[in-house]
């Protein structure tokens, strides 16, 4: 973990879905301005479907591992932004000087119905999260030029 570098962390229950495509748009977006991670209250794999639907846009996430909260990079994090409602509870307490977002995304893995109907809820995530995290990144970068 490079100490130089603001940290933007993407934080899910699972850390298989919706914090692993941020986790994706955010290294796509960052222009190795920040240091991107994710994870999750517990580790629950990375989702092939999300995999999948990254892959549909060119952010390759397949390498990627599923894993829980580490507090160091927590409490060294620039923005903690929990992208589920169990998450946003569930996330330790975090120092005034992190800014917590929340962001109330539908979960992708719970969809049920055919593979179209399932597919078609990850791509609409995925494309939520993408304008999401853009926006973070910009705004992450014109903080960082106030001060």
């Amino acid at each position: 973990m490079a100490k130089n570098k603001p940290i933007i962390y993407f934080i899910c229950t699972g850390n298989s879905c919706r914090s692993q495509m941020a986790e994706g748009f955010g290294k796509k977006y960052a222009g190795g301005d920040f240091d991107i991670y994710s994870a999750g209250v517990e580790a629950h794999g990375l989702n092939k479907r999300a995999v999948e639907v990254m892959k549909e846009v060119g952010v390759d996430i397949s390498n990627h591992t599923s894993d829980i909260i580490d507090p160091e990079i927590l409490n060294n994090a620039l923005y903690a932004i929990t992208l589920c409602g169990d998450a946003e509870e569930r996330c330790p307490y975090t120092p005034p000087h992190v800014k917590r977002i929340h962001w109330p995304l539908q979960d992708p893995a719970k969809t049920t119905g055919t593979e179209e109907e399932i597919m078609a809820v990850f791509r609409k995530v995925r494309d939520q999260i993408d304008k999401l995290v853009y926006d973070i990144i910009e705004e992450a970068r014109q903080t960082l030029k106030e001060e």
